[in-house]
């Protein structure tokens, strides 16, 4: 066993001790692959969705110089025909790129001590095939292949972090791709690598609109059939930690679903369901990092659309956009669509491929923007967050017309005339307006009260003690009428005792007038 040359197991073992969720039927994908002209597979995923769990399962399974069979018992992959395919076969070389980047003195020096330190590990196995002055990682792996019939399997964990945190060191960066080339994509490739698995954030960074590595296997936020079940948390397995563990399944599919991956799976992120149940408190988790500055730097770039889009998507939208231009790269933006596509692919976006459309996916997302928003430098969308703040702040003195003023003037500014034409639109504009809701609130829309639905409901969080809001849109009728409906519907009954007080708030677009009213009461 060696620094990068078969790492062992215990990787896996320590993620198998405690809720560990089954994803091993990756395991028959890749094995499906070895040998193959598909062999050569590379997955991105945001931060925090299980990239390098995945990784340390493989090592775990390919690399012969441990036992690993008891850790995959009663698991998927060992009831599978391909279960002793390669269990513990293979010389495995393991690179965590971020590992490397930390121990670089120099950035220009990171590919030069990579190949040392991963020609001392082969030198260590294989003296007889590896001499001392050996300094070609590819040359040595050829030689100990022709002479043994040994294959190795490449697995690169953050394979793309050259990218993120050397930005601007482009002749690094093409010289790393080259590097990766001259391993796995050269005619002899086949003579002496069985597979490889690259996790990252990024897909494949492309050169025009051919991609740098072109022979992978590709599967991304955006594209991740037939994979998509095996990185993250899917629907199913939340329910069933939930239920495990008492946890209040509605309330963390809220905070934390909302990517939906293929065909009608939806997926929630690892680390923030985990620690929501291990803290027992729903909060931003996984985005509390360099959430803020990256958001700031995107948000504010100078593209046409793109502050509307994000306004846009703030009040519930989906953004339609063209992902095709995309390098794949934190740096090369040409339009609203390349920032928008690196957004879904960190995960702050999520995007569906049936309408090639972007969305914020949930609460904990939800917040994040307007936190950025909030602090940032955009007036647009500083001016909406200050004008929200002022409303909710009206809406809990219950100032019926100062609410229907910023209502109007919000919708004047954020909507186009020809698109605000009838129910669905007003709501549409009422959620974008009470997009300061996030700090205190939870939004649920058609929520079952009485002989009914309200239209929108917003709860307190646990811990304020704020008023619950009941609110009932109307088009062309009055808000007084609104304010009747709840009362005679008897929206209000299964939530009058939560939080301290409610508040009915009716309101009403009058379609001649172009005139928002207001209506508020509060219930004793």
């Amino acid at each position: 066993m060696g620094k990068y040359l078969n790492p062992g197991n215990a990787g896996f073992a320590a993620v198998r001790k405690k809720d560990y969720l089954d994803k091993t039927g990756l395991i028959s994908y890749i094995n499906s692959t070895l040998g193959t002209s598909r062999k050569l597979t590379c997955v991105s995923r945001a931060r925090r969705f299980g990239k390098s769990f995945a990784a340390q399962m493989l090592c775990a399974y390919y690399d012969k110089s441990c036992d690993s069979r008891k850790l995959f018992e009663g698991l998927e992959i060992s009831e599978s025909p391909s279960f002793q395919t390669g269990l513990n076969r293979y010389d495995v070389l393991y690179l965590d790129i971020i590992w490397f980047i930390g121990i670089a003195e120099n950035k220009k020096d990171i590919l030069k001590n990579m190949q040392r330190e991963l020609l001392a590990d082969l030198r260590e196995a294989y003296p007889e095939y590896v001499g001392t002055g050996e300094k070609s990682l590819q040359m040595a792996l050829l030689n100990i292949s022709m002479k043994t019939g040994n294959k190795f399997i490449f697995i690169i964990d953050e394979w793309d972090a050259l990218f993120r945190e050397a930005k601007e060191e482009q002749a690094l960066q093409k010289e790393y791709v080259q590097f990766l080339r001259g391993l796995f994509r050269s005619g002899l490739t086949d003579r002496m690598i069985e597979a490889v698995y690259m996790t990252g954030i990024l897909p494949i960074k492309k050169y025009g609109t051919q991609s740098a590595l072109s022979d992978f296997q590709e599967f991304t936020m955006i594209s991740p059939v037939p994979l998509e079940r095996y990185f993250g948390f899917t629907e199913e397995e939340v329910f069933g930690l939930c239920e495990k563990y008492n946890w209040n399944f509605e309330e963390m599919r809220r905070w934390y679903d909302g990517y939906r991956m293929g065909e009608n799976i939806h997926m929630f992120n690892p680390k923030s369901v985990l620690d929501a149940i291990a803290r027992k408190q729903f909060d931003s988790y996984w985005t509390q990092t360099e959430t803020y500055e990256s958001l700031r730097a995107y948000i504010g770039m100078n593209f046409d659309g793109l502050k509307d889009a994000i306004v846009s998507m703030l009040g519930g939208s989906e953004c339609r956009i063209e992902t095709e231009t995309f390098q794949n790269d934190m740096t090369t933006f040409k339009s609203r669509d390349d920032v928008l596509t690196l957004l879904a692919h960190l995960g702050y976006l999520a995007y569906d491929s049936a309408t090639k459309s972007v969305y914020i996916p949930n609460q904990e997302i939800r917040e994040e923007f307007v936190r950025t928003v909030r602090n940032g430098d955009s007036p647009k969308l500083v001016k909406l967050i200050q004008d929200s703040d002022r409303l909710m702040e009206a809406t809990l003195h219950m100032d019926g017309n100062e609410v229907a003023r910023l209502i109007g003037e919000i919708h004047d500014r954020n909507c186009a005339p020809q698109f605000y034409n009838n129910e669905q639109a007003l709501r549409a504009v009422i959620q974008l307006a009470y997009i300061s809701r996030v700090r205190d609130y939870l939004e649920f829309q058609e929520f079952p009260g009485g002989r009914g639905y309200t239209d929108i409901l917003f709860m307190p969080k646990r811990g304020n003690d704020k008023p619950l809001l009941l609110v009932e849109l109307k088009w062309n009728k009055s808000a007084e009428g609104a304010i009747a409906q709840i009362k005679e519907k008897g929206y209000m009954e299964e939530v009058k005792h939560y939080g301290s007080g409610l508040l009915l708030v009716g309101i009403n677009y009058n379609e001649r007038t172009k005139k928002h009213t207001c209506v508020i009461e509060k219930m004793r």
